[in-house]
């Protein structure tokens, strides 16, 4: 465990124009995370953006513990140097345990804005494939990941029954209220988690939608289970449909500029509306604050949507106290496995070692004081050396795996620095009795 480490920060300690300067968009990931892995020096990396997280997951080469690299990732997520007293203010670090907990509270949805929420599931899958494709995760992270959301599954199906709460419903909500009870058609901007949610809320509530992505295929595919019509981007930017209300998921920072924002806020008045809303769920924002105050928009940000869900949270993870001592649980079984997994070759060998001297301390002996034993009884003793050899072997290896998950990787290197077993090789120089 001692080898896994995360570094990043997310809503619960800065703001969203904080995560959104130390993001990575997503079309750079392929070529940004083999030089970021290498900058920090690790041996497997995985990033994470939501639209409240960056975070990066890692795990060191050869048994190295994880350190703190907070200095590092903030110059090179920032691409400018930054004096030392910025980072630890700005980021947090986890490692070994402390780290893999936070991965599979993440999974889950407990350290989301809205507590239980399922839509970081499927952004943390999306970020292993990301980190696969661009050759950067290797066998630790792929288990973690793995069981994170292998976890994160069972808790969902758990509970099937319980439809959880989501920054997309609250969205749905304000927009609703905003159209006040009128069916004008709301604009989804970027086929996202959070829109996809969103839509399908309004399209419950009878509300005539547009599916707007850079890549059609994408909007027709998401249109057609919302009943909804469809634009590109290009074509939206240049000939903005009238509706009355937007949300916007689109990665890449602001889509929309001014002159676009003006045409759409104008368009508003068919709906008997002076305002046109936009819920922003992009970070970067797809629209700029300033220029959403310019044209007469009222932007609803990530700021205020996860201000908005702090109130409800301390009773969400009520809600979630069986998926936090699932995760409790789950933590101590890969606490064990990781551990003796770790230390599975030096226990290998250490077996060896106490057959070796077994068998060495046989042949001396028959050698010289049992040297006239036939080829049957000579047999016998190597095999009695061997059955000794790995019953004595037994009781520390037993013991070693039992310490290895509550023992820092120090006392487990001491042990086996201190305690490895020295064979006395065979006594060669020693003459065998004369013959009676």
């Amino acid at each position: 465990m001692h080898q896994i480490g995360v570094v990043g920060l997310s809503y619960r300690h800065a703001g969203v124009d904080e995560v959104a300067r130390l993001s990575i968009a997503k079309a750079d990931l392929p070529a940004r995370l083999p030089g970021l892995r290498e900058a920090l020096g690790v041996a497997e990396l995985l990033y994470v953006g939501t639209c409240n997280r960056v975070e990066l997951l890692f795990a060191t080469a050869d048994g190295a513990p994880a350190g703190d690299l907070r200095q590092s990732a903030l110059e090179q997520l920032s691409g400018q140097a930054a004096p030392p007293e910025r980072a630890p203010r700005l980021l947090r670090a986890w490692a070994g345990e402390a780290a893999i907990e936070h991965l599979l509270l993440l999974a889950c949805g407990l350290d989301s804005a809205q507590a239980g929420e399922r839509e970081i599931a499927a952004q943390l899958r999306e970020a292993w494939e990301a980190a696969r494709a661009a050759g950067t995760c290797g066998p630790m992270l792929d288990r973690l990941v793995g069981e994170a959301l292998g976890m994160a599954g069972r808790m969902q199906r758990r509970q099937a029954g319980v439809r959880p709460p989501s920054l997309a419903d609250l969205a749905a909500d304000r927009v609703l209220k905003h159209l006040g009870g009128s069916p004008a058609p709301v604009a989804l901007v970027g086929v996202s988690p959070m829109t996809r949610r969103c839509g399908l809320a309004l399209h419950q509530a009878g509300i005539p939608l547009l599916v707007v992505n850079r890549t059609l295929s994408v909007a027709e595919e998401f249109a057609a289970s919302v009943s909804g019509q469809t634009m590109s981007l290009e074509e939206f930017r240049a000939r903005p449909a009238p509706v009355a209300a937007l949300a916007l998921a689109a990665g890449g920072g602001s889509v929309l500029d001014e002159h676009t924002l003006r045409r759409l806020s104008e368009g508003v008045r068919a709906y008997k509306s002076t305002l046109l809303l936009a819920i922003d769920f992009g970070v970067p924002p797809n629209v700029d604050p300033d220029a959403a105050r310019r044209t007469g928009i009222s932007r609803l940000g990530m700021d205020e949507l996860v201000q908005a869900v702090q109130e409800r949270r301390m009773a969400e993870l009520m809600r979630l106290a069986p998926v936090r001592a699932a995760i409790d649980d789950q933590l101590t079984r890969l606490r064990t496995e990781m551990a003796t997994r770790a230390i599975g070759p030096r226990l290998a060998e250490l077996r060896t070692a106490f057959e070796q001297i077994a068998a060495d301390e046989a042949d001396r002996a028959l050698d010289t004081e049992l040297h006239t034993l036939d080829a049957g009884q000579r047999e016998a003793v190597l095999r009695l050396a061997e059955r000794l050899a790995h019953s004595l072997a037994h009781l520390p290896i037993a013991g070693l795996r039992a310490a290895a998950s509550q023992s820092t990787p120090d006392v487990l290197d001491a042990f086996f620095r201190e305690a490895r077993p020295h064979r006395r090789g065979r006594a060669h120089s020693a003459e065998p009795p004369d013959s009676p």
